[in-house]
């Protein structure tokens, strides 16, 4: 179907999907630089759930770069791109979501980062100078909430969102009977 008609068509469909990959692009770069904010400006280390998480905008960051050079040469391969960014942010949400999940001890987080509870004392601080490792930050608690909502929860809204106008993108591309 030719784009004219498909803008005829269905006005907001096409500006949906002629913009999609640019503005998937967009919101993957800010939550990349907001990430980086937050652990430099805000001193909040990130877990091993909160990188994850940071790997699936890279990886969404880079579909959606490459998508619009494919988009460019191929029209025809712009649903795939739609779709694999509406993957790539379908499994974001889904780590987003495991690890609200481990935050609230909804269920247990990976044993590499599950807090161990406790306070800090001076033989730990002693260990420290000593040449001891120090503890990673704990996937289990929750650094910083807005609203009674941490980053990850936060993430998977974003996440899951994104997943929806990746799929509206897709289905928007699709010729009308």
């Amino acid at each position: 179907m030719a784009t004219s008609t498909l803008t005829a068509s269905r006005p907001g469909a096409a500006r949906l999907a002629g913009w999609w990959p640019l503005f998937a692009a967009l919101v993957s770069a800010a939550m990349l630089a907001a990430a980086h904010a937050f652990e430099t400006f805000g001193g909040y280390a990130p877990c091993a759930l909160c990188l994850r998480q940071r790997e699936v905008y890279w990886a969404a960051l880079a579909i959606a770069l490459a998508g619009m050079v494919v988009i460019r040469l191929k029209t025809r391969l712009a649903p795939l791109v739609d779709v694999l960014l509406a993957t790539a942010f379908f499994c974001g949400a889904g780590v987003a979501a495991y690890h609200a999940g481990v935050e609230w001890k909804w269920w247990p987080g990976p044993t590499s980062c599950t807090g161990l509870g406790g306070t800090i004392t001076t033989d730990a601080l002693t260990g420290l100078l000593e040449g001891a490792k120090a503890r990673p930050p704990a996937c289990d608690e929750a650094a910083w909430r807005l609203l009674g909502v941490s980053m990850a929860g936060y993430n998977f809204l974003i996440s899951l969102g994104l997943c929806v106008l990746g799929v509206a993108a897709a289905v928007s591309r699709r010729p009308q009977p």
